[in-house]
């Protein structure tokens, strides 16, 4: 099934959303460190409601331990710098969908190991910087889902 990956999130309501998210499609969600909080704050709590209990959440030291947990996956880096837009992407249930920290997206040493095709960004007008991360997450994920046919999802 696929993996949301967050690399360094910052924002806890972003990542207790998220968790919702995945609560209800199935994905399993992977923190990858420094967090810019507590797994335990209350604003995370608080976004993910009662939805913890049925979300799988894993923290990695690295994006590199993550790799090195998940060899079979295919990281695809969400970015406003995307070659490729979302929908055109096509995805497997091998996917790992990987989004930055809130206030600086991923950076260019993480976007550089990542070919093109697996660089994607979601379309906005001109001289925006970028969607809230739980919005783009969420855009993303059912995208790649509706693909793979909603798979376990009724």
């Amino acid at each position: 099934m696929l993996k949301i990956v967050l690399y360094q999130p910052e924002i806890p309501p972003n990542t207790g959303n998220i968790i919702r998210l995945c609560a209800n499609t199935g994905c399993s969600l992977h923190l990858i460190e420094p967090l810019g909080f507590d797994l335990d704050e209350k604003k995370l709590r608080r976004a993910g409601l009662d939805y913890r209990e049925f979300a799988t959440v894993q923290v990695h030291q690295s994006l590199v331990s993550f790799c090195d947990q998940h060899p079979d996956c295919r990281l695809v880096g969400v970015t406003t710098r995307g070659s490729s837009l979302y929908h055109e992407a096509r995805y497997s249930p091998r996917d790992a969908l990987l989004f930055g920290p809130e206030t600086r997206g991923l950076p260019d040493e993480v976007l550089a190991q990542l070919p093109p095709e697996q660089r994607i960004r979601i379309p906005m007008r001109k001289n925006s910087r970028s969607l809230n991360l739980s919005n783009a997450a969420a855009v993303i994920t059912y995208e790649a889902l509706r693909q793979l046919g909603f798979s376990g999802l009724q």
